[in-house]
């Protein structure tokens, strides 16, 4: 067996030179580094090795490390031998071998626990700095969530997925990897298990930033794996740009926090498609109840239904089956978590900016949320807020919105009815281009805002607006 190189002074890719045997292996090349573990290109020697494929050899070294960091590379490493020797799918890299390295010439391999995995192409990370098109991104997006179903059914949750351990084959087929931070759901009717602290900042959900560190480490539900999954999703039509801004990791787990508190709305690039765009928003619901409905299921079975009807999620014509396999949100539903403003009373009097009347209005509408959880509460919850449109003519973003915000049963006086803005889609699929024009409180900074038909169940007889002045 040729010894390791030295490794003082080198790139950690180099810890095994080309020629050095694992077992029946042969490394041929380094492929990369991360926090814990080098990888390695190899090939199997001996009689049969034609007949066989390359793999690749995850190294994990414990030499040199304290003993807590000892400990959880080896449990990474028990967790991932575990799971590999548990779970059998298309979608998931293959553990094909583990190896324990004997080097006692070679301090910093001796104890080494090797991985040997079937080898992939190269990483979806690799993907994302030119972005890819709608068509290849919908067949990558199925089959990273046809390995996360099989995950979740069979009880596990990643706890680690992003483009760095989402692989290609040679073929472009999609295979998740790197299962070091695999959870089993062992909680109360499989709904949890706990994992160590561990994990990448950029795709940790909102509430494992918080979550208490108890004996058995931190809580780990399915709905992790989601929020990952949106993330990624973002990133793959956006170029790799993450929807929550930073210049670092910290920075924009600060950002995620924000965001999830109800202080800033959840911002996605214009360049996602809006199926996409719509799909990545349930993802990133930010609470764990709200993301908990959308499972890899029920979004395969919306990437399905669009591609068998060649129709968009965003498009005018709804679809009842649609609507039976889970709501879909447009874009404008992230503006529901932004901060809450003054509540809409019944009664308002106008200054006269905007045009409207202080004599009493021809109408009133109610506030409806198609948001069923939204719909039963009574509290006022940040998170079941809606937002009131400055513009009805302009996309329904964060600039566009009033500090005032709206809840479910609320009672609105409506002035006119404008029957051609900016077309919504609710969470139910319903759609329309019509806005009321209604009436704000005494004290806001405006008198009037633009209420979405979408969000009314009621039709008052109100006359027509006439077409908004450009708002500057």
């Amino acid at each position: 067996m040729q010894g390791p190189a030295d490794t003082s002074g080198t790139d950690r890719t180099d810890l095994l030179p080309p020629g050095y045997r694992v077992g029946r292996w042969e490394v041929t090349e380094p492929i990369g580094a991360g926090g814990w573990a080098t990888v390695h290109a190899g090939r199997p020697v001996g009689s049969e090795a034609e007949e066989e494929e390359a793999v690749a050899l995850k190294v994990l070294p414990t030499a040199g490390l304290a003993p807590r960091q000892a400990r959880k590379v080896a449990e990474t490493a028990r967790r991932e031998v575990e799971f590999g020797r548990r779970s059998s799918h298309p979608r998931l890299i293959r553990l094909l071998d583990t190896v324990v390295l004997s080097e006692p010439d070679h301090p910093l391999l001796d104890g080494a626990i090797v991985l040997v995995m079937e080898r992939a192409e190269r990483s979806l990370r690799e993907l994302l700095g030119s972005g890819v098109g709608e068509a290849e991104g919908a067949r990558l997006v199925t089959e990273i969530c046809e390995g996360l179903a099989h995950l979740h059914r069979s009880g596990w949750v990643h706890g680690d997925l992003k483009p760095d351990n989402i692989l290609l084959m040679a073929d472009g087929s999609v295979k998740l990897s790197d299962f070091g931070l695999v959870t089993r759901l062992t909680g109360t009717h499989g709904t949890h298990g706990y994992a160590p602290p561990m994990g990448t900042f950029d795709y940790l959900p909102p509430e494992r930033w918080k979550a208490p560190l108890g004996e058995q480490g931190v809580e780990v539900r399915p709905s992790a794996d989601i929020w990952a999954l949106g993330i990624t999703i973002h990133e793959l039509f956006a170029s790799g740009a993450s929807p929550f801004p930073g210049a670092t990791p910290m920075a924009r787990g600060a950002a995620t926090q924000e965001y999830a508190d109800g202080r800033t709305p959840l911002r996605l690039d214009g360049a996602v498609p809006p199926f996409w765009r719509a799909l990545a928003a349930d993802c990133l619901a930010p609470t764990h109840l709200a993301r908990a409905e959308h499972t890899p299921e029920t979004l395969l079975a919306r990437i399905a239904d669009r591609q068998s009807t060649g129709t968009d999620a965003d498009a005018p014509a709804a679809r009842p089956a649609a609507r039976r396999r889970g709501r879909r949100r447009a874009a404008f539903v992230t503006l529901a978590v932004c901060a809450v403003g003054a509540t809409i009373w019944p009664h308002v009097e106008d200054d006269g900016a905007s045009g409207a009347t202080t004599a009493e209005p021809p109408g009133r509408i109610r506030v409806f949320n198609a948001d069923r959880s939204c719909r039963v509460r009574t509290d006022r919850d940040a998170q079941c807020s809606l937002g009131l449109a400055i513009d009805p003519t302009r996309p329904y973003t964060i600039d566009n919105v009033v500090p005032t915000r709206v809840w479910h049963g609320d009672e609105l006086a409506v002035d006119c009815r404008l029957a051609q803005g900016m077309p919504i889609i609710d969470e139910a699929d319903t759609h329309s281009a019509d806005w009321y024009r209604v009436r704000l409180p005494r004290g806001s900074d405006r008198p009037t805002a633009w209420l979405p038909a979408v969000r009314t169940k009621d039709r008052p007889s109100v006359p027509d607006c006439p077409a908004p002045a450009p708002v500057r």
